[in-house]
């Protein structure tokens, strides 16, 4: 009896859990994140009546395409006035990846035949566009050209590419841009403050990196984290420990390690990086990116290309100013050689060993090389 009341009150708990994704759903243009140039052209041409009847939406994933599509169709029925109806019946949602067929847009056809009974449009949004077949994009071709007054087709893609150039030709086309690291983190942010969750700048941060300019993976990852974590506050070291990556203090010790000509350090580093079940290949990756942020510190005015928060903004200042511009940019060079060079060589750790044992030395050679150079001179 105790056991069924448990797993009912489990059930319950799970179902009133609601995503971040699905419950911060932007309502209007003016939620929708790091799509400026998107949501004030589609507001002025709703405000002037000078909206197309076939858009495109285009861009990664998780972006806001499918969200811009909705706001629109709601706007352009007046939903959220008073004299508003229920509009649903007036947007239809169709997901061409797994709809592709030809009966399936004459089903679609055939019902933009009918008026809107209630509202000014009938919108159609179609998502994943480009998988369409052959066939049903020959049939919706007379449509999309030719629709009656009340209906708006908004096509979405990820793949702009694979649509047929006869449907392009046809839209207006949106062009949706990943959403910037800083616009993630101050949304994540905002987000943790409404569900009253603490945060810490660089673990937002690091999830706005990880999720690669797309908003619906950044929020996933958020909702991981905060499951993860025992107190359900989001910290930098439990979002390093949860998504398994190297933090930014594993390359400012390496790059302190160079620079301090500490080869044994070094290598012991790389050993405990290869132990911890990290892959030698992304350690250097994450370290040539590590000597370009160092890079982008030796001049002001580069500094603000850095994707990262203030606190490590200013550990990269530090460090950068210890490191000679010489030191920085022949250490690149290494580093983009071993990316290069890494799945064609046979051992792969003795490969990236010997990279660090070039760059715990590189101080010595460009010291050496500037002393040979005065000599000349003389």
């Amino acid at each position: 009896m105790f056991i069924i009341l448990g797993l009912l009150i489990i059930f319950e708990a799970m179902e009133n859990f609601v995503v971040s994704a699905r419950k911060y759903r932007p309502q209007g243009f003016e939620e929708v994140v790091g799509q400026a140039h998107i949501t004030t052209t589609l507001q002025n041409a709703i405000d002037n009546n000078h909206l197309a009847q076939a858009l495109l939406f285009c861009g990664p994933r998780g972006v806001g395409k499918t969200t811009c599509a909705r706001i629109v169709a709601k706007m352009l029925n007046g939903a959220g006035t008073e004299e508003s109806v229920d509009l649903s019946l007036n947007i239809f949602e169709l997901d061409a990846a797994s709809n592709n067929s030809v009966d399936d847009i004459r089903n679609l056809i055939d019902q933009v035949r009918y008026p809107p009974q209630s509202g000014q449009y009938k919108i159609y949004i179609i998502d994943e566009v480009h998988m369409l077949s052959q066939a049903a994009f020959n049939a919706f071709l007379k449509t999309l050209e030719e629709p009656p007054a009340y209906a708006i087709f908004i096509l979405a893609t990820t793949e702009k590419h694979k649509v047929l150039p006869t449907i392009l030709s046809r839209c207006q086309i949106y062009d949706f841009n990943r959403i910037q690291v800083a616009d993630i983190a101050n949304h994540l942010k905002k987000i943790a403050e409404a569900e009253e969750i603490k945060t810490e700048e660089e673990a937002l941060h690091l999830i706005a990196q990880k999720s690669d300019g797309a908003l619906r993976d950044a929020l996933s990852l958020f909702d991981l984290i905060v499951t993860f974590s025992a107190n359900g506050a989001i910290t930098y070291a439990d979002t390093v420990k949860n998504l398994h990556i190297l933090d930014y203090d594993t390359y400012f010790k390496a790059t302190r390690y160079f620079i301090e000509k500490n080869q044994a350090e070094a290598l012991l580093l790389f050993n405990e990086i290869l132990q911890a079940g990290f892959d030698g290949h992304e350690f250097v990756i994450g370290l040539a990116n590590h000597f370009r942020n160092l890079m982008m510190c030796k001049d002001k005015a580069t500094t603000r290309l850095l994707d990262v928060a203030k606190s490590v903004q200013d550990k990269y200042a530090d460090q950068a100013e210890k490191a000679s511009v010489s030191f920085l940019l022949n250490g690149l060079n290494l580093l983009s050689k071993c990316d290069f060079e890494y799945k064609s060589r046979k051992d792969q750790r003795l490969h990236v060993e010997l990279t660090l044992m070039k760059l715990t030395h590189l101080n010595t050679a460009l010291n050496l090389a500037q002393l040979e150079a005065g000599n000349e001179k003389k």
